[in-house]
């Protein structure tokens, strides 16, 4: 496994270091959501979102937007990830975090996302793993679509969205079979795009 701070290394060459991560790319509905964090060179208690319950995810998006230096958002709708595919919607989503951050970073550190900057980007596999800026992006993208889609929920409660946040759960898909696709729902995704074509 490899170490836990990544950018510890940078941090020490004086680097101000980004790190952005995204939310909602395997969805059958909703937005792709791409957060980017510059921390504070020092020990920091974020984890991969994944591993964290909802709960302590809201906690630490709190303390992120106290402490973090700079933090910005991006999205890809629902229909941008049908017309680019959901890659090239990513790096939309992603760009528009960038512009959004207020200053520009020396170094970025992606999940596993490569990306076009004037400036080094390291894209390793698992960086959320690997990282606490990247893990910090992950935790902000992931509150942020899950207050989506649970607003969407009000909107749309057939699907489930306050609890799936449009993934591809059994109650969903039987939803999706009985209603057909909502305005939300990515309709070139093969489970959607199943239902359309009965």
């Amino acid at each position: 496994m490899p170490e836990w701070g990544l950018e510890r290394r940078y941090w020490r060459k004086g680097y101000l270091v980004a790190g952005l991560d995204e939310v909602g790319r395997g969805a059958l509905a909703g937005p792709v959501a791409v957060a980017v964090v510059v921390l504070p060179p020092g020990d920091h208690p974020y984890r991969d979102s994944k591993t964290l319950t909802p709960k302590a995810r809201e906690r630490l998006a709190r303390e992120l937007r106290r402490t973090a230096w700079a933090w910005a958002l991006g999205f890809a709708s629902n229909r941008e990830v049908d017309r680019l595919g959901v890659i090239e919607a990513t790096r939309q989503a992603a760009y528009r975090a960038l512009a959004r951050l207020g200053t520009v970073p020396d170094l970025l550190i992606t999940d596993y996302l490569t990306l076009e900057l004037p400036y080094p980007v390291l894209a390793p596999a698992k960086a959320d793993a690997q990282s606490p800026t990247v893990a910090a992006a992950s935790i902000l993208a992931k509150v942020t679509r899950d207050r989506l889609m649970i607003a969407a929920h009000a909107r749309f409660p057939a699907y489930g969205f306050a609890k799936n946040k449009g993934y591809g759960t059994a109650e969903h898909l039987a939803a999706l079979a009985a209603y057909g696709p909502s305005p939300l729902h990515r309709r070139r995704f093969a489970p959607v795009a199943r239902v359309k074509l009965l």
